[in-house]
């Protein structure tokens, strides 16, 4: 299974690119901010040198006190080792303990360290467990949030166990998952001996639709959603019946709870609301945005583009 990271709700800025995770609490420091969010694109040997410069650099950045945690991790195939650097109250850990390092600068500087199963950067120690409902499984992008639990995903075996050679016994029933059972000699549950035998191939079920921010970050549509500054709070999320999607809203132009994306089947749709500034939405070619009317949920077709505040979202969907 893929990485999975749980990103709890707060006012801070949690950010993930490639295999850099970042928890930072500056307010009023969009420089470092900015400075910690270039170096999520850094990997390879020498990661832990561009780290130490940036230390030298944060006190000349930060404007007030600053808190933050990144992680630069190669997690390919479930394994692999991490750079870190922390300051404030900032602090990564691996499997629920503190990662070690050396003072650099007024940070703390960790290189080689080894990835276990989950990997937290944010303030202190994370939760024991994320309550339901209220975590945002982030794949890429910045978000608000208090801190972020990476789901690290196990290593996957290069071990292919064949099949049983020969025939089912009499009576048993034999169902293929894919073509795998093409040309077997096994006999489909009820079929008589003898004559033709047909082997089935059952296809895969469509992907599920995703909301492609303008910053990167992409949701999965695979349940209701409710998007805004503070979703938690509505209550289709709090009925359990919608998925709360935390945008980042620097310049206060999105309402707590801005609109829902509901899904019935295949189809998706969009209501705002009730959102003091609007939400708009446009096709693949069109030029202008139209405004919904709050409550009135409006069809989505893939390459639909979403206006909400100043957050530009893409719906993509796979045909049938």
């Amino acid at each position: 299974m893929p990485d999975r990271c749980e990103v709890l709700p707060g006012d801070s800025v949690v950010a993930r690119r490639g295999g850099g995770l970042l928890w930072v609490d500056a307010p009023g420091s969009p420089a470092l901010v900015a400075a910690l969010h270039a170096c999520l694109g850094v990997a390879g040997p020498g990661a832990d040198r561009v780290l130490a410069a940036v230390a030298g650099q944060v006190s000349r950045l930060a404007d007030g006190p600053a808190s933050f945690a990144l992680v630069l991790a190669d997690t390919s195939g479930g394994t692999g080792a991490g750079v870190a650097l922390w300051s404030g109250k900032g602090q990564p850990a691996v499997d629920g303990v503190p990662v070690s390092g050396s003072s650099v600068d007024g940070c703390t500087l960790a290189a080689g360290f080894s990835l276990g199963q989950t990997l937290y950067v944010g303030p202190g120690q994370p939760a024991a467990a994320m309550p339901p409902g209220v975590a945002l499984d982030l794949v890429e992008g910045t978000v608000p949030g208090s801190g972020a639990l990476l789901q690290l995903a196990a290593a996957a075996s290069s071990a292919v166990v064949a099949p049983p050679v020969g025939p089912l016994p009499s009576g048993e029933s034999f169902t293929a998952g894919s073509d795998a059972g093409f040309g077997s000699s096994a006999r489909p549950a009820g079929q008589a001996p003898g004559g033709e035998q047909t082997a089935f191939w059952r296809p895969e079920p469509p992907a599920a639709p995703v909301l492609r921010f303008d910053d990167g970050m992409v949701v999965t549509v695979d349940e209701d959603l409710v998007l805004g500054r503070r979703p938690d709070g509505h209550d289709l999320v709090t009925s359990g019946n919608a998925r709360p999607v935390p945008i980042a809203d620097t310049q206060n132009v999105l309402s707590s709870a801005h609109a829902a994306i509901q899904r019935a089947g295949r189809e998706v749709s969009l209501t705002d609301l009730g959102s003091l500034n609007g939400t708009h939405v446009a096709g693949p070619e069109a030029t202008e945005w139209t405004q919904l009317e709050p409550g009135v949920p409006h069809p989505l077709t893939d390459g639909d583009r979403l206006l909400l505040g100043w957050t530009v979202i893409t719906f993509e969907q796979t045909p049938e």
